[in-house]
């Protein structure tokens, strides 16, 4: 059974070829002082390049047969993965230079990626299609609540935000191939595996992330309790991703479920002043 894309017909996926940071020299707690964010986000980022790879790679292997939109949505939401893969290879270098050790936390990820070999495709692509939804609830967080990034420097409040309005802007993509990839499924087995790989993907993507937090944090003499409890409060309590997030991770499980059910366009609409240089066709 075919499900109807949901994805606006009006939307463009366009890459922006931008560049952040180079010539920073990136304080050890960038944002805005706390060690707490720093640690969260740069636990984040060490999973981008490497992950977003794998993203790649899962939706690449069902683009053939798919319908011509949908196609030119998979090449450009390669050529943005490509480089916000790029961006964050700096941006992680820029923590090493700040003085921590990240390479067990790179590993992790590696280690990660080795349990999908050998795996079917379209398990790797309901995995996609989860972290996707995940990426998308996070970049709207970030974009929507003004306050996150206080005391950010420009240049990187720019890669983060940049980042987060192209993850807005492809996050039909995954969804609409696992539709395409899928079309000779039953809805009730549809539902199934894409529920069952959200609830795997969750459990290893908060475990997996809170340890790389408190890692990081414990490179900072931050360790025990204490440190639990201050990830526990930014999580749930301020700024709480967690907590903004949760709606829209709900919202998986129901039928009829597509990310584009929330149209939230006013927040790529930040890129039209910011980026206007910087875009690139996305047939290209």
């Amino acid at each position: 059974m075919q499900i109807a894309a949901k994805t606006p017909a009006d939307l463009t996926i366009t890459p922006r070829d931008r560049r952040f940071g180079r010539k920073l020299k990136q304080g050890r707690w960038w944002h805005g002082g706390d060690p707490i964010a720093t640690a969260w986000h740069n636990a984040l980022s060490i999973t981008f390049p490497r992950g977003e790879a794998f993203f790649i790679e899962s939706v690449k292997a069902f683009r053939d047969g798919a319908p011509p939109k949908l196609e030119a949505e998979i090449k450009a939401f390669t050529m943005q993965e490509v480089m916000h893969s790029r961006e964050h290879v700096a941006f992680n270098k820029r923590v090493v230079d700040a003085g921590y050790d990240i390479a067990h936390l790179e590993q992790v990820v590696v280690d990660s990626l080795e349990l999908t070999k050998g795996r079917p495709q379209i398990l790797n692509l309901a995995v996609t299609m989860a972290l996707e939804h995940y990426t998308a609830m996070l970049a709207q967080m970030m974009l929507k609540h003004p306050r996150y990034w206080t005391g950010v420097d420009a240049e990187t409040k720019a890669m983060w935000q940049w980042h987060a309005i192209e993850e807005i802007e492809h996050k039909g993509v995954a969804y609409d191939t696992w539709a395409h990839a899928t079309k000779g499924w039953s809805r009730w087995r549809r539902w199934k595996v894409k529920s069952i790989m959200m609830l795997l993907v969750t459990y290893r993507f908060w475990t997996k992330r809170w340890e790389g937090t408190l890692e990081l944090l414990a490179q900072d003499g931050i360790e025990g309790a204490g440190a639990k409890a201050r990830l526990l409060w930014y999580l749930v309590g301020s700024p709480g991703p967690v907590r903004h997030i949760l709606p829209a991770w709900l919202a998986y499980f129901l039928p009829g479920f597509h990310p584009w059910n929330h149209d939230d366009r006013a927040l790529i609409a930040k890129a039209g002043s910011a980026y206007p240089d910087a875009r690139l066709p996305a047939a290209a």
